[in-house]
């Protein structure tokens, strides 16, 4: 390859897009099972649930392509970061089977065992939920790592900031669920993800708050990164952003919009997931071990973009394929036409 393609540089990007994208489309459908124990009524809970029926296990994909991507180009943060945090990435991927299965079975069960897959399904959402806020907490917090191998313990991911993270992306998931039902929904349904959304962006933005004082408080590095002159002027316009897209939602739900809400509330989260990239990079292995360190062989990164630069296009284009066909709102009772 070419000396002067970064190809480690490339390789994060690449990986930072699809996780961007899993948070992005797997968010709003984790967060309908979020949203579940708010919403009673059986007809309204199989119109949210048909809402990303079509959609929902192609939105797992960015997950897949991230895992596989960083094992290809970075096999050194792969033994890390999995072997650091292997309980809740079991739990996840419990939470992810179980919420599948019920996803399919809730449409096919009697009245007597509705009730029981539902439960299943809100109980896997969560898990799944929880578990990926962990592990961000914990990635955030860093790693032990002696001679190119996990040092650290079981146990070391299980801290009160990462607790507080996994709660954190539930209220992250919630947002992004509800917003997309207002886009997606119409009626009584569509009027109760209105009072639900106002609740959870404030909850949101004082996650974010709270996030973003602890953090620098517990890495110095990071403060070092945020608010270092001139880094505190060009880094500024996140947290600016961020308070002006909350204040943005709180509008945008209490008029007749439908899918402003969901837009405002993407930002939102793309702006968090900004706000980690500037605090961490380029360390994918944090504290200390940047992209470079722990790639894999240019031979190896060379190979193996030439397939991911093939297929991702794919992806991205039967992606936009399924969600342009169903397009529109979902009725109560009703699924697409």
């Amino acid at each position: 390859m070419d000396a002067g393609i970064d190809l480690p540089l490339i390789w994060a990007g690449i990986i930072g897009f699809g996780l961007m994208m899993y948070v992005i489309m797997d968010g709003f459908d984790l967060g309908i099972g979020i949203l579940f124990p708010f919403i009673p009524d059986r007809a309204e809970r199989d119109t949210m649930v048909n809402t990303v029926a079509p959609v929902w296990d192609g939105n797992e994909t960015w997950l897949v392509l991230g895992g596989a991507a960083l094992l290809a180009a970075f096999p050194l943060a792969y033994s890390v970061i999995l072997s650091a945090a292997y309980l809740p990435i079991i739990a996840m991927l419990m939470g992810l089977i179980c919420r599948g299965v019920a996803f399919e079975f809730r449409f096919k069960a009697d009245d007597a065992h509705k009730p029981t897959w539902d439960r299943a399904f809100t109980w896997g959402s969560y898990v799944a939920t929880f578990s990926q806020g962990v592990i961000l907490g914990s990635f955030i917090n860093g790693f032990a790592v002696t001679n190119g191998a996990f040092s650290g313990g079981a146990l070391d991911w299980l801290t009160p900031f990462s607790i507080f993270s996994g709660f954190g992306l539930i209220v992250a998931y919630a947002l992004l669920g509800a917003t997309w039902l207002i886009l997606k929904t119409e009626g009584s349904l569509q009027a109760r993800m209105r009072q639900l959304a106002r609740p959870v962006a404030a909850a949101l933005l004082a996650t974010i708050l709270l996030v973003s004082i602890w953090t620098p408080l517990s890495h110095p590095e990071i403060a070092s990164r945020w608010f270092s002159f001139p880094n505190i002027v060009f880094f500024s316009p996140v947290p600016i952003l961020v308070l002006v897209a909350t204040l943005a939602i709180f509008w945008a739900v209490g008029r007749d919009t439908h899918a402003l809400p969901f837009v405002l509330a993407l930002l939102l989260v793309f702006l968090g997931y900004t706000g980690l990239a500037i605090s961490l990079w380029p360390n994918i292995i944090p504290p200390s071990i940047s992209i470079w360190d722990a790639a894999s062989p240019p031979q190896s990164l060379g190979f193996t973009l030439v397939g991911a630069l093939f297929i991702i296009p794919f992806i991205l284009i039967y992606t936009a394929w399924a969600y342009h066909v169903f397009r529109g709102k979902v009725k109560t009772g009703e699924g697409y036409h």
